[in-house]
């Protein structure tokens, strides 16, 4: 028996890299999985088949986690299939690096509603339907926060503000029962990092020569922190920071 067996867990932005890790190692320890997209169906589709053919439980549902409509939505859908919740992983999220001259309100918009508003929207509405043995919330930050490498002054901003939202959560919900932990990595290799063109760059050289354990990580590595956070194993934990970098500070 899995440690999750019995939960039902959402993760948002579900479809690729880390929220599709997380969302499949989550099913294999035995919880429902809710794969929240707000674009790819395709990605989000392939991850519940992949799911259902091990024998685990997922659906796929579509949403923008900086609209509130959508949240509510996802919510009533996980309601619907799985009839409760108990994990919220709040992994949606955008990056771009951008320089001081070049910043403009879409683009702090753009990286703000998803990756700040998005987070309280679903936080919000979590805290609605945890029962009361509580629930953990497991949020995704970035060590960009501490780092705080150039050009990243809007993406690091929502990532500080992550890391202020997860320890303020923390104390507000516990009397809930209701854990609330950030996990915040490094370079990790998704589609994205790839699309961008770290993979191979200068960039990912120096931060990889600058990483102790000597690699950029993998969606598994993040994948299996979020297991421990989501289950037992972690009670005592909550509000903590975990900077998951493969020792790069």
């Amino acid at each position: 028996m899995g440690k999750l067996q019995g939960k039902v867990a959402v993760v948002t932005g579900a479809s690729k890299g880390i929220g599709a890790a997380i969302a499949k190692s989550l099913a294999a320890e035995g919880a429902a999985v809710v794969v929240n997209y707000s674009s790819s169906k395709e990605g989000a589709d392939r991850v519940v088949s992949e799911i259902s053919s091990k024998g685990g439980k997922a659906i796929a549902v579509q949403g923008s986690v900086a609209k509130a409509a959508d949240v509510n939505r996802i919510f009533a859908e996980t309601k619907k299939a799985f009839g409760k919740l108990d994990v919220l992983v709040n992994n949606a999220g955008v990056y771009e690096f951008t320089p001081i001259e070049d910043i403009t309100e879409e683009h702090y918009y753009r990286i703000f509603d998803t990756n700040v508003l998005g987070l309280l929207l679903a936080s919000r509405e979590a805290v609605k339907h945890f029962n009361g043995d509580g629930g953990s919330i497991i949020n995704i930050g970035s060590v960009a926060s501490r780092v705080t490498p150039p050009t990243s002054s809007v993406y690091s901003g929502t990532k500080g503000a992550v890391d202020a939202i997860t320890q303020t959560l923390a104390k507000e919900l516990g009397p809930k029962k209701i854990r609330v932990n950030s996990i915040n990595p490094g370079m990790v290799e998704t589609e994205g990092v790839h699309s961008a063109g770290f993979i191979g760059s200068e960039f990912h050289k120096q931060h990889e020569a600058q990483v102790p354990l000597g690699r950029i990580g993998q969606p598994e590595d993040i994948a299996n922190i979020a297991v421990f956070l989501a289950s037992a194993d972690s009670g005592w934990l909550s509000g903590e920071l975990v900077i998951a970098s493969g020792g790069y500070r």
